[in-house]
């Protein structure tokens, strides 16, 4: 095979993870509460593989609020205690008081920034503005965290959000598309860059 034919290989783990590289991994995200989602979803991802996280979705969905940081910002310990006797979900205290701890800074920046629509520019900033195409090839391994991301991670902490590392920023960097780091011999990555061009010109 050629390396204008190959794909990224990360997602062959299993068909779970294919579906999330082929229709979602790399996309520019377009609307707040999908950050939002990607946020939560990562932070659950700290030592885990992130199959176990994506196998666990619906679930999460389901059991926290469906992702809405108005509704989670309300969650107390009693909530925090029943859903540590859920087994859909990855039972984690520290991590489900992280949730419940970002949504409310997630609604202080919206309100410090001025809105709901001032979100994404807050964090497409972190990129120049707009969705960064990074130009890797077939055998040159992506790193675990950019200047980019650690000045995310940095930001995020000083407004109060938890476990949101440097590693973590980068992972939901690329999965919203403010990287597109798809290999450039991938089909995606071209898909995800003409995205951001037609989200641009909008």
């Amino acid at each position: 095979m050629t390396d204008g034919l190959l794909s990224c290989s990360w997602f062959a783990q299993s068909p779970l993870l294919q579906a999330f590289h082929d229709h979602e991994w790399g996309e520019p995200v377009t609307e707040p509460g999908i950050l939002f989602e990607y946020l939560v979803l990562h932070s659950f991802q700290i030592g885990f593989d992130f199959p176990v996280v994506l196998g666990r979705r619906e679930a999460f969905r389901e059991y926290l609020a469906g992702f809405n940081p108005v509704q989670l910002a309300r969650f107390g310990e009693v909530e925090i205690e029943e859903l540590l006797l859920n087994p859909r979900i990855i039972r984690n205290r520290r991590k489900l008081q992280a949730t419940v701890q970002n949504a409310r800074a997630w609604l202080q920046l919206q309100r410090e920034l001025g809105g709901e629509d001032q979100l994404l520019p807050f964090f497409y900033a972190f990129v120049g503005g707009q969705p960064f195409n990074t130009q890797r090839r077939s055998g040159c391994s992506a790193p675990s965290t950019t200047p980019a991301s650690m000045a995310m991670s940095k930001e995020l902490k000083r407004r109060g959000f938890a476990m949101m590392g440097p590693v973590t920023c980068h992972n939901i960097m690329q999965t919203a598309g403010l990287l597109n780091d798809h290999l450039l011999s991938c089909p995606q990555h071209e898909k995800c860059r003409l995205l951001a061009l037609a989200s641009a010109s909008k």
